[in-house]
């Protein structure tokens, strides 16, 4: 076995008891909320005989310790429960909308990465300089501004005073070329907060490994700087770099909510606030399951993905 295998194995083998812990946090959590569940989802005026079938529909009436092997053993089947509002599997409800989300994910890490780390480098390069003040300027407004704030301004500008692009973010599952001109301003606005982070990060990142003797040797031995700088400094920058990816997956999935609502655009998030509007309880609380299984898979590749930059962490 490679140690690249074992390493990927062993990152593996370690997610599942943050699996287990997350889900029983997830489980808990979700039943230590003040009042009855049937009682919040049905209302007060709900008669006892219609609490009771719900509590025996939910398996509220089930000792808490058989609710939770059976709410552990079912998400490891697949099972994630019905909705009471769609009267579908959640997981098939969830299925309908994670692609919208997952896109606009990838979409905006793809554009404040393809932009965030090129003005990294090149703030690096020009240290101390015009382009280095403009782009440490403009990434101090980036983490500044809200990112629903964000997304009114490029509505506004964009669909309002332009007609460039739709309002409304609704998704046309059929047309691809619809698809992509509704998704660009929400991927935009997800990406723009993740350029002021990319751009900061690389711009320290370069500028640590530019001052080590490795690249001074280079340089003296007449490299061409463009070559130092892509295949000698870049890579060794890299890996900071990718923890800020990695976490800003993770936060642009919980920003989701925000941009998915502000658009009206379908996804996790405006699926999680219509179901907390309705109560659908099993869809809540399936939500969070996937949410948090996503943030672990991000974790694991972004581990995965350091091994391969840098072959020295597969020994740690």
């Amino acid at each position: 076995m490679t140690l690249g295998l074992w390493y990927a194995l062993r990152r593996l083998a370690l997610a599942v008891p943050t699996i287990l812990a997350v889900l029983t946090v997830i489980f808990f959590a979700m039943r230590t909320l003040p009042g009855d569940p049937a009682y919040a989802i049905l209302g007060d005026v709900a008669t006892a005989e219609s609490v009771a079938a719900l509590r025996e529909t939910l398996g509220l009436n089930k000792p808490v310790a058989t609710q939770y092997i059976d709410f552990v053993a079912g998400i490891f089947r697949g099972d994630f429960g019905s909705s009471l509002v769609f009267n579908r599997p959640v997981i098939d409800e969830i299925a309908r909308v994670l692609p919208y989300t997952l896109e606009l994910t990838v979409a905006s890490v793809m554009i404040g990465s393809l932009i965030g780390i090129p003005l990294g480098i090149l703030s690096a390069i020009h240290r101390n300089r015009t382009l280095d003040y403009i782009t440490r300027t403009l990434s101090l407004v980036g983490f500044s501004i809200p990112v629903f704030f964000i997304a009114i301004l490029l509505i506004l500008l964009f669909a309002v005073k332009l007609g460039w692009f739709p309002v409304i973010s609704s998704g046309h599952p059929g047309d691809l070329g619809a698809r992509l001109n509704d998704l660009f301003l929400p991927a935009l606005t997800g990406a723009l907060p993740l350029v002021a982070m990319m751009t900061r990060a690389t711009r320290s990142s370069m500028l640590e490994v530019l001052g080590e003797d490795y690249i001074r040797t280079a340089r003296a031995k007449g490299a061409p700087y463009r070559l130092i700088i892509l295949r000698h400094a870049l890579r060794n920058a890299l890996i900071p770099v990718i923890t800020i990816i990695g976490l800003y997956f993770a936060l642009i999935i919980g920003n989701s909510v925000l941009i998915e609502t502000v658009f009206t655009r379908p996804g996790l998030g405006s699926l999680i606030i219509g179901s907390l509007d309705n109560r659908d309880y099993p869809m809540v609380q399936g939500l969070l399951v996937v949410y948090a299984l996503i943030i672990v898979v991000i974790n694991i590749l972004t581990d995965l993905t350091y091994s391969m930059i840098d072959p020295r962490v597969k020994h740690s």
